[in-house]
């Protein structure tokens, strides 16, 4: 009885999907909030997700972190079922940009000292304000001695 026991369960183990677990991960969503009733209601969707560890609602930068065993597209869902507009928060610090007031990356809706992340604020390495900046550049051998 033990080996046929022993053998049913390796059997089973190798037919039975393995449940993916998701990475602990930080997720941050963009939401519109405009009183303490929208805070509240955004705090009891996110605080019934599996998974979370720990959750963040700030209504001055409009924003939700929650940090846990969770996928961020649960998160939208959860956050949408209360009515609000969520979606995923599409900015970064702005010294974290090489050209934050570049076409496209300057938000005037942005939190204070938050730009887009876009790939056009890294700059062409062939502009002429790039060749200039690297003209006196202390990485550039060829750079003027003089300086």
């Amino acid at each position: 009885m033990g080996f046929l026991h022993n053998v049913r369960e390796v059997v089973s183990a190798c037919v039975k999907p393995k449940e993916k677990r998701v990475p602990k991960k930080t997720v941050n969503v963009r939401v519109k909030m405009d009183c303490e009733g929208c805070v509240r209601k955004v705090k009891h969707a996110v605080e019934d997700l599996k998974g979370v560890e720990s959750f963040d609602v700030n209504q001055k930068m409009q924003r939700v972190t929650v940090t846990g065993y969770v996928d961020s597209e649960e998160v939208l869902k959860a956050v949408r079922g209360t009515g609000k507009n969520a979606d995923n928060w599409p900015f970064v610090p702005y010294n974290l940009v090489a050209f934050p007031y570049v076409k496209g990356a300057y938000d005037i809706k942005a939190p204070s000292g938050f730009v887009r992340n876009t790939p056009d604020a890294a700059g062409d390495p062939k502009s002429p304000e790039m060749k200039l900046m690297r003209l006196f550049d202390d990485e550039n051998p060829d750079a003027c001695s003089i300086m």
